[in-house]
């Protein structure tokens, strides 16, 4: 279980996006092959526009995986009324792999904030079987990956890994 001092619990994904679990798994998620997400940190979003590298460390080839990267702070952090913004599914990932072998569901939307400093969150679910996961949602917008999860049928996540970003301005481009 989610200890006070987690990180999800401190940035409070565990409890706006999910539910506490006992990460079973590891991922690791990289962009542009040298910028590694580490929970809570803050990256440029010239940074992390690319589809970024996600490995799965656990698990074996015939065990497989769902990814799911999501927004929970749209349009903006003090008033999230469209809560979650989705950004990417990936499922079939063969366990103890990268999610390029798995099958892209929902096309990877590179993170835009707008307005305050946002939460983009990659969640790791364990699937039943090979083409488990059958519903996927018609927009981005008003995205649950609680409710993902229990139309699915994926249970608890195996893992999860966050970042913050927000909006650049064209000095800290530079």
């Amino acid at each position: 279980m989610a200890r006070m001092s987690d990180p999800l619990v401190v940035g409070r994904v565990i409890g706006d996006v999910i539910g506490c679990f006992t990460p079973s798994v590891k991922i690791s998620v990289t962009y542009n092959s040298n910028v590694r997400v580490y929970n809570g940190h803050e990256y440029f979003p010239s940074s992390i526009a690319t589809k970024p590298r996600v490995e799965v460390h656990g698990g074996d080839m015939r065990t497989f995986f769902t990814l799911v990267m999501t927004d929970p702070d749209v349009p903006g952090p003090s008033d999230p009324y469209l809560r979650e913004h989705l950004h990417w599914i990936i499922t079939d990932i063969p366990g103890s792999t990268d999610a390029s072998f798995g099958r892209e569901m929902v096309e990877y939307e590179t993170p835009r904030p707008n307005i305050g400093i946002h939460r983009f969150v990659f969640i790791l679910y364990k699937q039943k079987r090979r083409d488990a996961v059958k519903h996927f949602p018609s927009a981005r917008d008003g995205f649950s990956t609680v409710r993902f999860a229990e139309e699915n049928d994926l249970g608890p996540p195996v893992a999860a890994v966050y970042l913050n970003a927000q909006r650049e301005t064209a000095a800290r481009r530079r």
